[in-house]
Formats: structure tokens, C-alpha cells, sequence
């Protein structure tokens, strides 16, 4: 026999082949759109720091959601961004059932009904002052048990919004039990939890603050992760199990393989991952220099999340991605 015997290139001899060995696809239906509605438009506004994402009127939001469905998108997470004279010390506004989140989950359950997961972003930073995720103490902290109390009437004013799944983002000790007492005991037990479980307090989220129009004074170092710890990741993302989390997420996703790898292979609860706006500006900023195959690199990093771990992933790209990876495959 000649040198050599064992020849892996018979396995990319052709496109065929290729797809017929692929160990790794990405599928529409495991991709989430997130949305940003915010108060007072009447057309939707330009995000100067994530190309071709807006902050959606309510009707511009109506045609995204049908589009995103149309593509076969598997959920949509919403953002509420409410005018800055209604933000105030305790983000009232997001338990408010006609604040502008909540208007826009019935908009959305309205549009789509069951055809596709509607999801609201259950935390209180986009309606706060001051930009954090919940409540502040006398020293200027973030109140952890008082926040909690907001957070278990946020999540029943999303799911008699309608929606689907609400997502705890605040990274608040015991947010999920909370959260999820506070749904069955108000008769919404079938409602899904997404714990956003492992969230660092990274570099990435830049272009998002301006989507949101984020009020943040200081940082989030005391309640989000450490990027250097993933041990401590894994206690909460048990902790989230415990306490009832239907579902687990990471967040960013693509500087956090390996975190995705070892959640994945710790639980038995589906794991999402969200590529965060930076993650998404990076490559938008790169492909409008010519520096990058743009299709290529977005498919090539959601493959990536997805070999990681994660079946459900969170991109600003989900309904092109969707459309490509019909016609892909």
C-alpha cells in the first residue's frame, strides 16, 4: 500500500461529501432575534454601533418579527427602551403592564402568536436612572434582595404580556427561584425560565449600552462574573438549576467557548449563548474594510457556538443567518 494509508481528504473531496460529514450545523430554528422597541418612535432608528440593527418602532417591530419567522428564526428576545423622563431610581417602568417592554411583548405575541418564542429580557438596567440592574442601597450598591422583589413582579407582568419565556439578566443571587415562585404563584406555571446563568462583566456589551441608551454610572463588576473564572460559572449555573431555570445561558458567547463547552457538559437543560453586540460590531466593522469575508466569518462563529455547545444562540444576525442556512443546506 502507499505511503500514506489513511487519507482524511477522501472525506473533503467534494461539496457533497462535505456536507455529508459535517459533524456540526447550525439550524434556523435554534437562532434568536434580539429586538429593541423603544417609546415615542414613529420610524425605526439607525444603531450607529451595530450596523444594520435599529431600535424598532412598534410597527417597524411587527414587520421584524414577521420576517424573522418568514426565515424560520426559532424565538425573538425583546428590549424595551422607554423614554428617559420615564426611568427612575426603582425601573418602575418595566413592571408597568403598558411600559413600553410589555406593550411590545403583546405587539409581538399580537403578530406571531405560537409560530415562533417570544422571549422578554427580564431586567431593570434599560429602566433605571442610574443605569444598573436593580435596586440601589444607601451606599450606592445594587440592592440584591430588594432587587428581587421587582424581579418577581417584572416576570408576571411579561407573562400576562404574553410572553413565552422571560429571561433573569441581572445576575442577582437567587433571582430564578424568585422569579420562578412568583410565576406559579400567580398562575403561570407553564412559562419558561432562560437564566442568563454564567454573564460576565467583559468588554463586549459597548454597542448594546447605546442600543439601550444605557444610563450606567460605574460598573457591573460586583454582580456579573469575572472573565477569568469559569469554576465560578458552573456554581451558578447549578444554582440556576436548582432554583428552576428551564433553560441556561453564557454570555458573550465567542470569547467564552470553553465556558459553553463545560456548562454543556454539566447539565441536562438546554444551554443558549448569546453573541453579544460586540462580538457582532467587530465583524461588521472588519467586513465593511474589506478585511473580512463578512458571510463567511458569521456563519463560521455560529458554527463555532454551536460545536461549543449551545443549541439555542442569541445573534443580531439570526434572520440573515436563518435565510443563508436555508439555501445552504
Amino acid at each position: 500500500m502507499s505511503f500514506p494509508d489513511v487519507r482524511p481528504r477522501r472525506l473533503r473531496r467534494t461539496a457533497a461529501m462535505r456536507r455529508l460529514v459535517e459533524e456540526t450545523r447550525v439550524a434556523p430554528a435554534e437562532l434568536v432575534l434580539p429586538l429593541f422597541l423603544k417609546e415615542g418612535l414613529t420610524e425605526p432608528r439607525a444603531i450607529s454601533s451595530l450596523p444594520g440593527v435599529v431600535q424598532h418602532s412598534r410597527e417597524s417591530l411587527r414587520k421584524a418579527a414577521h420576517q424573522a419567522v418568514s426565515a424560520g428564526v426559532g424565538g425573538l428576545m425583546l428590549f424595551g427602551v422607554p423614554d428617559h423622563a420615564a426611568k427612575d431610581e426603582t425601573g418602575s417602568g418595566g413592571i408597568d403592564p403598558d411600559g413600553i417592554l410589555n406593550v411590545g411583548l403583546r405587539d409581538l405575541i399580537s403578530e406571531v402568536g405560537d409560530s415562533t418564542v417570544v422571549m422578554g429580557d427580564l431586567c431593570l438596567d434599560e429602566f433605571t436612572s442610574h443605569g444598573h440592574c436593580g435596586v440601589l442601597a444607601a451606599d450606592g450598591t445594587v440592592d440584591n434582595d430588594a432587587t428581587l422583589e421587582l424581579y418577581g413582579q417584572m416576570a408576571v407582568a411579561q407573562a400576562e404580556a404574553g410572553a413565552h419565556v422571560v429571561g433573569p439578566s441581572g445576575m442577582m443571587d437567587g433571582q430564578i427561584g424568585v422569579v420562578r415562585r412568583a410565576l406559579d404563584n400567580a398562575g403561570h406555571q407553564d412559562t419558561t425560565v432562560l437564566a442568563y446563568a454564567a454573564k460576565y462583566a467583559g468588554a463586549f456589551y459597548g454597542p448594546f449600552r447605546e442600543a439601550v441608551e444605557s444610563t450606567l454610572q460605574g460598573d457591573r463588576r460586583t454582580y456579573q462574573q469575572s472573565p477569568g473564572n469559569v469554576r465560578e460559572a458552573l456554581r451558578e449555573v447549578e444554582l440556576d438549576v436548582a432554583e428552576g431555570a428551564d433553560i441556561v445561558m453564557v454570555k458573550p458567547a465567542l470569547p467564552y467557548l470553553d465556558v459553553i463547552a463545560a456548562v454543556r457538559d454539566r447539565v441536562d437543560v438546554p444551554v443558549a449563548a448569546y453573541q453579544v453586540s460586540g462580538e457582532y460590531a467587530m465583524v461588521e466593522a472588519a467586513a465593511a474594510n474589506g478585511w473580512l469575508d463578512r458571510q463567511g466569518v458569521m456563519l463560521e462563529t455560529l458554527t463555532s457556538i454551536r460545536r461549543a455547545g449551545a443549541q439555542i444562540i442569541l445573534t443580531y444576525w439570526a434572520t440573515e443567518a436563518a435565510q443563508l442556512l436555508r439555501d445552504r443546506y
